[in-house]
């Protein structure tokens, strides 16, 4: 797996993904299906009558029936999915701090672009604040010429919406077949709306993606006045920093990533946290299963 360069075009990173689950697709992919093929993976025997093709004809296992039956290899064809993120673009996510949150979400969304394109999948992307926001409503295609555009768009845009509903309207667009759904947000959202989002989503695989700044609440100081604001209202609020405060900031934020993991998990797969810059390997390991 490659560095991607930060702030620069599409990230040269190779973005490993494994599902548990076959996929109903027709098109030549990289993933295990539930259609039949010429080639691919063993799957099972079948008689002959069932399956009539005696080019797949098993004289062993032929053989082996007292009866004479005749019976044939079925192999399993791969096949391609479609992968989509849905991505919280509300005010909350214009957060700079250590790093520019939108930047992190480019590089994330060019990175799963290319590896999807790569094996052969098609990517779209769905951008949303308190309603879907029309220049991120891509449809999924393996064209691989719309995404220098769509990280350069994510790169230059500016959060302002105050709310994220739009999340729930971005689901409803993705029903259908099955499908790889990233869900991309900071989650400073009401658990009720998370939880309305997954439920839309409870059809497809979703994986959902946490960013965090570690200015937001891990780098607070000890002591100090402190303003900080609530970047989906507007508010402003001067704190008087002290250990036990810090400390209750901190507890809030942990209790929440608690309940948050316990929602998805219901849903699926853990969620994945990231402070500050994308860990590649680490995200490729918990992609493949080997990390949560």
């Amino acid at each position: 797996m490659s560095d991607a360069a930060p702030g620069q075009g599409v990230p040269q990173v190779d973005v490993p993904y494994r599902l548990d689950w076959r996929a109903a697709g027709v098109r030549i992919g990289a993933h295990r299906g539930k259609v039949e093929g010429a080639g691919g993976l063993f799957r099972d025997h079948d008689l002959l009558v069932r399956s009539p093709d005696p080019r797949r004809i098993d004289l062993r296992m032929s053989l082996r029936d007292p009866f004479g039956n005749l019976y044939v290899k079925r192999f399993e064809q791969k096949t391609s999915v479609t992968v989509y993120a849905l991505v919280d673009v509300s005010a909350s996510m214009g957060f700079a701090g250590s790093v520019d949150k939108m930047g992190v979400v480019a590089d994330l969304c060019g990175a799963l672009a290319a590896s999807a394109r790569r094996i052969g999948d098609a990517f779209g992307l769905i951008g949303c604040d308190e309603t879907i926001v029309p220049e991120f409503l891509l449809p999924a295609t393996r064209s691989r010429g719309t995404e220098a555009d769509m990280v350069a768009n994510l790169r230059a845009f500016v959060p302002k919406g105050h709310g994220a509903e739009g999340l729930l309207e971005g689901a409803s667009y993705l029903a259908g077949r099955r499908k790889l759904v990233f869900v991309v947000s900071d989650f400073y959202l009401p658990l009720d709306l998370i939880e309305a989002v997954f439920e839309a989503l409870s059809q497809h695989d979703v994986i959902p993606i946490v960013l965090r700044d570690p200015r937001e609440t891990r780098d607070l100081p000890r002591y100090g006045l402190v303003s900080l604001a609530d970047l989906e209202t507007g508010r402003r609020r001067l704190y008087a920093m002290r250990p036990s405060l810090r400390a209750a900031l901190m507890r809030e934020e942990a209790e929440a990533a608690k309940a948050l993991r316990a929602l998805a998990m219901r849903y699926g797969r853990p969620p994945f946290q990231v402070v500050g810059r994308i860990d590649w390997d680490r995200f490729g390991a918990y992609l493949m299963g080997d990390a949560a």
